[in-house]
């Protein structure tokens, strides 16, 4: 069927197919055209790559709000060894960042004063129904002196915090304690409205400074997504004036920085200067093979065209289906130019092989291959676009679609613009035609023995590679932050006592009351875990919303106060009797008055702490509470201290994500040895079975030597290695493709194939060097594959005098 298509193809008028060609451009362009004016978009967000985990609705819920909470809010610590100096840095800071007319930030604040306010306001009111810890002991156990003498004290205290009019509504000055209780414990301190904290060097590792120096922190959130490049650089640029402004005043300030927004921005640059360095590169070092071995132009205007048109396929494609291009996928991407050239590299030497026959001729020789070649590329690229990583998935569409451009630019342009005369070949075809007289012979002296001493040492040395290969599947490998700002973050968050993991706890329940209850059931078990060090805190609601049946025990407790001891409390005390009618009507009047969540959190109370909170929607039928964790130093031994509350489930989403990917490295080399046998059973209706094993043969031994060299050179393997070993397959059979349909007539299919090969190692091998750790796995992986695989696809023209 192959070779009736080809031959009709090579029937139709070389015009005809390149108007139809130029008219295909021109709709990709169009279409390209109409898909960037539509809101197409470049994408930098790291998260729109990873899989989509199939949660629970309360779970996604969660997910959503905590990510929202952390995405978009920078941390800026400001250091000096005098204090007032911060505090006057850290008020320049932040009037810079709202004198800025561009709004990138919001909410920009230190210590919200009005937050205090607004808690005393909520509170007070509810003050009957709130003890701590020790008071209820104390009131359960009929210690009432033992509250009078703590009283009393406050009283006689010149320091003190009591005032008449306090006293006056609770006169043994419980409330303050309970208000103080709702603030997590932490290192930090309030001055002149700024919250302040302590670094020194050893925070660091550096003890060349003893010094230890005031921290002033200030956050603000972000006006859109931190990914999203054009946000990344407005905001990128006001923190800039804003840091100017701050050194203006002081040079002598230090600053320390944290939050998505610098991880994202790094990112970006560094993906922006890998797709212009690593794809010049690429393009310059094609472009002068394609010099050196033709030494025409018009051989190297052809493929900078089949490259164009290829680029411009695969990007276009890639909009159509995703209406994004993420930049990761760019980057991966440059590697397609060392893909598509392969079209044109076996096109011209066959046409230098084979110099009387004209372009169209060529093309209907070399169809079957190339057709066969395209076949099993996508079938490789299709199992990439199985991953459940998007932006694998765009991949997956781009390399597949940029590869059918060249296809067609080389069946319907070529025939009519790379008909003209070539310069000799001679040269490169006779080196082409030595390396494979080499390879004869060592296929001819290659006798048992030999061969059997050459497998004592290879099967070892191979199964050596295979035993010490081990896998890495966690997701934080996909992206690697600059050192530098690692530092940043982990010294600021030592300030922070340990700031805001991305690990977090979903309490749930199936009423507001039980999930309060299971609230406070889990606070003894989180004060545990901080005094053993496995988290630095934890913010929980429990803390602000007591159940209804801890509010209830409160009150009755506060009755021993306001309605038995009270005349005693008031002699004691010192206070007028007229007292004591007003404070025993004002509990009467509180009875029944119970905090509940959606005062609260409706409250300027509870602003801050509503996205904490989930509420029964449709779909979702129960309550949810989330409690950030900070610091984490055991996330093992932290999910045992919770594993036997039902109702408690640590959610690690980088955890799962990073499960995800082990499970589908699995599958992808399940897809690979399916796919080498789905490709063998189409190659043995054309070669038969014996010629198409080997076929599939030489990329499948080039897998496992890879693996091997991956397991002695220490390299964990990961989803991105499995990835690449399909690309190697898809890659390195069209070789043994092209070895098996040269009837013989392998010098020119060798030329092309160290091209081809060439080409190939080097747009990979430029991306072994890439920062990402992804990207420096996918290439270093493909970059040892098609070597080996180069090695090894000349002997197949070895089997083809004997196998039929």
């Amino acid at each position: 069927m192959i070779d009736k298509l080809a031959l009709r193809l090579s029937r139709c008028p070389a015009r005809l197919k390149f108007a139809l060609w130029v008219i295909l451009l021109c709709l990709t362009s169009l279409t390209g055209i109409q898909l960037w004016q539509g809101g197409a978009k470049v994408q930098s967000d790291i998260l729109a790559m990873l899989p989509k985990l199939q949660e629970d609705p309360l779970t996604e819920i969660a997910l959503a709000r905590v990510e929202e909470q952390l995405a978009n809010t920078v941390y800026i610590a400001l250091l000096a060894e005098d204090e007032t100096q911060t505090i006057t840095a850290a008020n320049t800071l932040m009037e810079s960042l709202v004198s800025d007319s561009r709004g990138a930030f919001f909410d920009i604040r230190s210590a919200d004063l009005n937050q205090a306010q607004a808690l005393n306001h909520f509170y007070f009111n509810h003050r009957f129904n709130l003890l701590t810890q020790a008071q209820s002991s104390a009131l359960s156990s009929g210690r009432i002196d033992e509250l009078i003498g703590q009283a009393q004290l406050q009283l006689y205290n010149a320091f003190g915090y009591a005032n008449s009019s306090l006293i006056a509504n609770d006169p043994l000055l419980l409330y303050p304690d309970n208000l103080q209780a709702l603030a997590p414990k932490q290192r930090l301190q309030v001055q002149q409205g700024v919250l302040l904290g302590q670094w020194s060097p050893g925070d660091s590792g550096n003890n060349s400074k003893p010094v230890t120096k005031t921290a002033a922190i200030v956050m603000a959130k972000g006006s859109g997504s931190a990914f999203n490049p054009n946000t990344q650089a407005l905001q990128m640029s006001v923190l800039q004036k804003a840091f100017e402004a701050v050194e203006s005043q002081n040079e002598q300030i230090e600053v320390l920085r944290a939050g998505a927004l610098f991880h994202a921005s790094a990112a970006t640059k560094s993906a922006k200067n890998e797709v212009t360095t690593l794809g010049l590169a690429s393009f310059i070092g094609v472009s002068l093979l394609v010099w050196l071995a033709f030494r025409s132009v018009m051989p190297l205007a052809i493929a900078i065209l089949t490259i164009s048109t290829s680029l411009l396929t695969a990007v276009v494609m890639t909009l159509f289906f995703f209406s994004e291009l993420h930049l990761l996928t760019l980057v991966f991407g440059t590697s397609l130019i060392g893909v598509a050239i392969d079209y044109n590299f076996h096109f011209y030497c066959e046409r230098l092989a084979q110099a009387k026959r004209g372009a169209n001729e060529v093309i209907k020789q070399i169809f079957p291959a190339i057709t066969l070649a395209l076949l099993t590329s996508v079938l490789a690229y299709s199992g990439i676009g199985l991953a459940p990583f998007p932006g694998m998935q765009q991949v997956a569409v781009f390399c597949a679609a940029g590869l059918f451009g060249a296809y067609i630019t080389l069946n319907l342009a070529y025939p009519l613009l790379a008909s003209g005369p070539l310069p000799s070949g001679e040269k490169p075809l006779n080196m082409a035609a030595a390396y494979l007289d080499n390879v004869n012979f060592i296929s001819r002296t290659l006798n048992i023995k030999t061969g059997q001493a050459l497998l004592l040492i290879f099967v070892p040395l191979a199964t050596l590679g295979l035993q010490r290969l081990t896998s890495d599947d966690d997701i934080r490998n996909l992206q690697q932050s600059p050192l530098s700002v690692i530092q940043e973050e982990n010294q600021l968050r030592g300030i922070l006592s340990g700031g805001t993991d991305n690990q977090f706890l979903l309490v749930s329940g199936e009423s507001e009351e039980q999930l309060l209850q299971h609230l406070e059931l889990l606070s003894p078990r989180l004060n545990s875990a901080v005094e053993e060090g496995l988290i630095g805190n934890a913010i929980s609601l429990s803390s602000y919303l007591p159940s209804r049946s801890q509010q209830e025990s409160n009150y009755r407790l506060q009755g021993l106060i306001y309605q038995q001891d009270l005349p005693l409390i008031i002699d004691k005390l010192g206070l007028d009797d007229s007292l004591s009618s007003s404070l025993s009507q004002a509990y009467q009047e509180a009875e029944e008055s119970y905090i509940d969540a959606d005062s609260f959190i409706n409250s300027d109370a509870g602003k801050l702490f509503k996205p904490l909170w989930i509420t029964p929607s449709p779909g979702q039928e129960r309550y949810g509470a989330i409690v950030l964790l900070g610091g984490i130093t055991g996330l093992d031994k932290l999910e045992a201290v919770m594993a036997d509350l039902p109702y408690v489930q640590l959610i690690d989403k980088v955890g799962e994500i990073s499960h995800l990917m082990g499970q589908y490295r699995q599958l992808t080399l399940w897809l690979l040895a399916l796919a080498m046998a789905v490709a063998a059973v189409i190659f043995s209706t054309r070669f038969g079975v014996k010629l198409a094993a080997f076929v599939v043969a030489v990329p499948a031994l080039s897998a496992v030597l890879t693996l091997s060299l991956l397991g002695l050179i220490g390299a964990p393997l990961t989803l991105f290695h499995a990835l690449a070993l399909i690309l190697i397959f898809g890659i390195g059979v069209d070789y043994s493709l092209f070895f098996a349909e040269s009837k013989q007539q392998s010098r020119g299919v060798m030329m092309a194939v160290f091209m081809s090969a060439t080409s190939t190692i080097l747009a990979f091998g430029l991306l072994a060097f890439s920062s990402t750790p992804a990207i420096h796995n996918f290439g270093l992986t493909l970059l040892l594959g098609i070597g080996f695989t180069f090695v090894l696809s000349p002997f197949i023209q070895t089997f083809t005098r004997t196998v039929k």
